[in-house]
């Protein structure tokens, strides 16, 4: 049975701001490790974020001045130590929130998606091409059904 132990950091945003419990997150990710048949402990930072942040994060990593829901950062340390480290999530709460208003989404649901989204980069998944962007999309509607959500990509 596959582990991953989270370090979530929420040091960086207000308190008032909602976001998921760490209780959440650790669900949905187990979750998504279980759909994907990892039998392996990971480890993995959870890191949210303001808009001023993330899109400083993405203007540096991605040449994108702009904001985005999240970016993902994969460790490319290959370290013989367990639990393997898989890297970061950086979630901006703001956007994520929006979204989720705008698209008449319940917030959950939403964090769910945009979590796993960015699990499965840090496990080399993309949407860069359309074959790519199927395998991926698939795999999100697979562990959020599995976790008992709609599918994202239905309006």
């Amino acid at each position: 049975m596959s582990t991953i132990v989270i370090d979530y950091q929420t040091e960086s945003i207000p308190d008032d701001w909602l976001y998921p419990a760490e209780w959440r997150i650790q669900r949905w990710l187990d979750c998504a490790l279980t759909v994907l048949a990892i039998d392996e402990a990971l480890e993995v930072t959870i890191r949210l974020v303001d808009n001023d942040e993330i899109t400083e994060l993405n203007a540096e990593y991605r040449g994108k001045n702009a904001p985005t829901n999240v970016l993902s950062f994969p460790c490319d340390w290959d370290l013989p130590e367990e639990p393997r480290l898989l890297g970061d999530i950086v979630i901006a709460v703001q956007i994520v929130n929006q979204e989720a208003k705008a698209q008449k989404k319940k917030m959950e649901q939403h964090w769910a998606h945009m979590t796993i989204h960015g699990l499965l980069h840090l496990l080399d998944y993309d949407h860069i091409e359309e074959k790519e962007a199927q395998i991926m999309e698939d795999l999100e509607r697979t562990i959020l059904a599995q976790l008992g959500f709609p599918d994202p990509y239905c309006a």
